[in-house]
């Protein structure tokens, strides 16, 4: 499996006489993490949208390795906040339904990477949230995607929780070589999980950070340094 290129030129996104985002030009690379962060209604949500194939550009073209798309692309798969399961099927059921090629066998084994196999009979009511989001990881993995978009995923959870999840999101996209792009408000998980954090502020792109740190990250000198870089970036009023 192998990543999707994705570049957005000069984008907008308006909701009547309302710009939420402005001439947005951005390049990622195949297989390249990427963290969106900025703050509540500054249009890192919407970002993420256009690119999911959620809503349409209202300038602008989005290309998926060099070719325009439009609406939902078949590589794509996205995690939300809420994990989305259905309560009548089994958490093996609710992640087959991730599966495109109609082999089964892909959910089991999707089950296994998140370490939920042994869950598979189980109903989504039993389950805690963390192991919600497991199953909701499965479930994209499922259909083999190549580029995995998440919108607040981990926000819901208690903060050990939230550490593992971000460990095994990191460790599958290790594995998997798929594209990945994280919308967060929590800038000490964009730079634990991102090789670069793309700064919203005022629908605008502020700043587009490198973070090359050595993987698995911990909170040491360096990522203190990149953290109050990105703070500084937030919280600095425009003049």
């Amino acid at each position: 499996m192998s990543g999707i290129k994705i570049q957005l030129n000069n984008v907008d996104k308006k909701f009547g006489d309302l710009k939420v985002l402005k001439d947005i030009k951005l390049t990622i690379k195949p297989g390249q993490f990427v963290a969106i962060v900025g703050k509540s209604g500054c249009g890192k949500s919407t970002l993420l949208r256009l690119i999911a194939g959620l809503e349409t550009p209202s300038n602008g073209t989005i290309l998926f390795n060099e070719k325009q798309v439009k609406g939902l692309h078949s590589d794509t798969r996205i995690m939300f906040q809420d994990s989305r399961l259905l309560p009548w099927k089994s958490v093996l059921e609710n992640v087959e339904i991730g599966v495109t090629d109609k082999n089964k066998k892909n959910a089991e084994t999707s089950l296994s990477l998140v370490g939920l196999v042994d869950k598979q009979k189980e109903w989504p009511a039993v389950l805690s949230g963390g192991q919600k989001q497991r199953v909701s990881l499965a479930r994209a993995l499922a259909g083999k995607p190549k580029l995995l978009l998440f919108d607040e995923p981990l926000g819901a959870l208690d903060a050990l929780t939230r550490l593992e999840m971000q460990g095994l999101i990191e460790k599958l996209w290790n594995e998997e070589k798929f594209t990945a792009i994280l919308v967060t408000h929590d800038v000490s998980e964009a730079i634990r999980l991102a090789d670069r954090v793309i700064v919203i502020k005022d629908g605008g792109i502020e700043s587009d950070i490198s973070v090359p740190l050595a993987r698995p990250r911990h909170v040491d000198n360096e990522f203190i340094h990149y953290q109050n870089i990105i703070l500084n970036q937030l919280m600095h009023e425009q003049r």
